[in-house]
């Protein structure tokens, strides 16, 4: 068996076992009992070293054993190929429950830590308590007649006296059975959920959140009924249920198609002067019927930052709590909270009224502050309209825009064809420009309306359409540098950027909307989070705005004379000064060639070389046979198709396997499993989720989050610096953009040690922010 394998480690450096891999159970119905390994960092468990199996009669495992998730590949000095978990691990046992209340398992595993030791293979008896077996008959009536009515409202249980009656003075029961929980879907729109606390146990309203996984539909605020004011040694002023509460959880629908879901519900309870249980997780399965698409303004809590959190200790009476998932023979449960990191809170304030749904927290408030995008909440149409006019018109002084501008005026002033004729280059020059952002609105909304969640930039994140830029900045630079021409006088320069005619005006337009692309998040977290949540008129009305202000400098050069008029004469020095402007395109081509390498590798680099290479010869013999005419120039028209096939070819590479981040190294990859983990142990967390094609993000990254403040404020605070690619598609980073409303990257969340919800930073960083931040997350 593996023991150290490096013998000068210190073993005292070692966690103990016991909190290296810290083992949870619980039965979360009579057929299904769900263990899951906390993992420290820097350690990791072998999969095929893990195992359960009941010893004795109170559960029967069907024949599949202990189901397991696939692990990460790795090769090890001691078993060779194998594959590891690390971070945290769930696994399932499927079967029947028996007449008994518990069941004990002996749960096997081994693991080792990157400082080259492995522990000794692991047994442990964990006793699981198992709720009563289902009733073959349905939810009874009233409970299955409200989730047909839902609009009525719920019940309001009374509040019972706080009197001794109430008082526990039997040994704990175990946690399902103290507290009841079930689900069933009512109309499309919403869930209904019942909690029945046994007599002499109460139950939290604001220690709970609930996580709904479905395609496209997620849970907004619950409608608790009102509750009974209690004050609690742990957590003050509160609002509790003695009785059985049934609550009605709205659900928000991208589309209205039928759909199996999984409702996962967190919650937290005690026993009267009695104990404090752990917070509890529950999981239904559902069968939603069809339903209507909610309206972009229903939403009355942000999803995710709204859930209440509950502190690995918090509430904690007795060391003597009585899960469903108590663990034997040392196994050191630690009690750590697990609340979904994306999960829907009850959005009310302990101790307030939840007779009414949800609000959203009033927008001066500091809370409200930290759990909504700076600029994106309670933005109405007009203010998205003028946010989106003002973010275009702030595009064109962007590296890559403010060339094709500058050509297209200097173009103007070198036709001097009159006033008519300027107004129709800027007329047609902005109307490419909209052109080209209707198309990415409408293929946002048609999306979205199919479910599928998508922040700006996901062009950026398609392989070919970046290798596609890259050939079209080449061109536009050997076109400037004079290589080739089209139209006899007029190079790409001329023929594009400068021509007069309106083709040439219609496609500088889309040029410049394309080469805006990663540049527009920052300027556009409000307009654009309405955008991609409002309905398609106004949707499409703000990318419109967008294009417009993108446009406008154009405009007034084209509309207003005294502009016109003040245009510098042509002379030779414009043509120089077009092959200077070559430069910034090469320049563009080199970074969007990087971007296509990091997406997928220095082969995709290679082939889009070639592709560059082959356009240029082909460009260049076009040039050379243009003179002659006839059939001397197909050649040349010809390799210009085969220059292209790196576009298709790239977009078929798989991306490169992600680098394995060393063990101690301050930056660790984003997991959602990861976070919570890191959340449930206190840890300060600041979350950064970017990408390679992200302007605004490499500039903040390297003003910002690599400065000697910026490190310093995270090691006096003990905090974890997390970073999420988005270079290419990754559904788990998205889903984080939307859980908080961000239209796209970069997206800064801070997360506070206690366990409160996280502080969203703006998109243009700067140090002071970013340590201020990071100061507050750590009191």
């Amino acid at each position: 068996m593996p023991c150290l394998a490096v013998a000068a480690v210190d073993v005292d450096d070692l966690l103990p076992v016991d909190e290296a891999f810290v083992l949870r159970a619980q039965a979360t119905d009579a057929g299904r009992i769900e263990l899951a390994w906390t993992i420290a960092d820097g350690y990791y468990l072998y999969r095929h070293r893990m195992g359960a199996e009941p010893v004795d009669a109170g559960f029967s495992v069907d024949a599949r054993g202990l189901q397991l998730p696939a692990g990460r590949r790795h090769t090890d000095e001691f078993f060779g190929e194998v594959e590891t978990y690390r971070g945290r691990v769930e696994a399932v046992l499927t079967g029947q429950a028996g007449a008994a209340a518990s069941t004990r398992l002996k749960v096997r595993y081994q693991g080792c830590a990157d400082l080259g030791v492995c522990y000794p293979p692991q047994t442990r008896i964990v006793t699981v308590a198992l709720p009563a077996a289902p009733s073959s008959a349905a939810p009874d009536a009233g409970f299955a007649a409200l989730g047909r009515a839902l609009g009525g409202g719920a019940p309001q249980p009374g509040a019972p006296a706080l009197s001794a009656g109430g008082r526990a003075d039997a040994l704990p029961l175990p946690e399902a059975q103290a507290f009841g929980f079930e689900a069933i879907a009512g109309d499309g729109n919403t869930v209904l959920m019942r909690f029945t606390p046994a007599p002499g146990y109460y139950l939290y309203r604001d220690r709970s959140s609930f996580r709904l996984e479905a395609d496209g539909i997620t849970a907004a605020a619950p409608r608790w009924p009102r509750g009974v004011s209690h004050h609690d040694e742990h957590f003050g002023d509160v609002v509790v249920y003695f009785d059985q509460v049934d609550v009605p959880l709205p659900l928000l629908r991208r589309h209205g198609e039928a759909r199996q879901a999984t409702l996962t519900a967190t919650f937290q309870g005690c026993q009267n002067d009695g104990i404090c249980y752990p917070p509890m997780t529950r999981s239904v399965r559902l069968a939603l019927p069809a339903g209507t698409v909610t309206p972009a303004a229903t939403p009355a809590t942000t999803p995710g930052d709204a859930a209440t959190a509950v502190g690995a200790d918090a509430g904690v009476r007795d060391n003597a709590a009585g899960g469903g998932g108590d663990v034997e023979a040392g196994s050191g449960d630690s009690g750590a909270a697990r609340l979904p990191t994306s999960g829907t809170g009850s959005g009310v304030a302990p101790g307030g009224d939840a007779s009414a749904p949800a609000a959203t927290p009033d927008a001066t408030s500091d809370n409200a502050a930290r759990s909504t995008p700076p600029a994106a909440a309670g933005t109405g149409v007009l203010a998205a309209l003028l946010l989106a006019l003002a973010g275009g018109l702030l595009l064109n002084v962007m590296p890559c825009v403010l060339p094709i501008l500058s050509l297209k005026v200097l173009g103007l002033a070198q036709t001097g064809s009159g006033r008519a004729a300027a107004r129709r280059h800027a007329l047609w020059y902005t109307a490419g420009v909209l052109a080209a952002f209707a198309v990415i609105g409408l293929l946002v909304i048609a999306l979205r309306a199919a479910g599928q969640a998508l922040g700006w930039g996901f062009q950026l994140q398609q392989p070919g359409f970046v290798a596609a830029l890259v050939l079209l900045m080449a061109a536009v630079g050997l076109s400037l540098s004079g290589v080739f021409t089209i139209g006899g006088s007029a190079n790409l320069g001329r023929g594009l950027a400068t021509r007069s005619g309106p083709l040439g005006d219609f496609f500088t337009g889309v040029l410049a909307c394309v080469v805006a692309s990663p540049c527009i998040a920052p300027f556009m977290g409000g307009a654009l989070a309405f955008a991609f949540a409002a309905p398609t008129p106004a949707a499409l009305a703000v990318f419109l705005a967008l294009g417009l202000g993108l446009a406008l400098p154009f405009l007034l050069v084209g509309f207003v004379p005294g502009l016109a008029d003040r245009l510098p004469k042509p002379g030779a020095w414009m043509e120089t000064l077009k092959q200077v402007l070559a430069f910034p395109m090469y320049l563009t081509a080199i970074w969007l060639a990087w971007v296509l390498g990091k997406q997928r590798g220095v082969d995709a680099m290679a082939l889009v070389a070639i592709g560059v290479a082959l356009m240029a010869l082909a460009l260049w013999w076009f040039e050379r046979a243009r003179m002659r005419g006839g059939w001397r120039r197909l050649p040349a028209l010809a390799l210009l198709l085969v220059a292209l096939a790196p576009v298709w070819m790239v977009a078929r590479l798989p991306p490169p396997e992600r680098v394995q981040q060393p063990a101690g190294e301050a930056t660790v990859a984003y997991s959602a499993a990861r976070l919570q983990a890191l959340r449930d142990e206190g840890r300060v967390v600041f979350v950064n989720m970017t990408a390679d094609w992200c302007v605004t993000c490499k500039a903040n990254e390297r003003g910002t989050l690599t400065s000697d403040a910026f490190r310093d404020a995270l090691e006096r605070a003990g905090a974890t610096y997390m970073v999420g690619d988005w270079t290419n598609v990754d559904p788990e980073i998205s889903a984080f953009l939307a859980v908080h409303r961000a239209v796209g990257v970069p997206l800064y969340v801070v997360y506070p040690r206690d366990g409160g919800p996280g502080e969203v930073l703006p998109a243009v960083l700067d140090r002071a922010t970013a340590v201020a931040a990071i100061e507050r997350a750590a009191r």
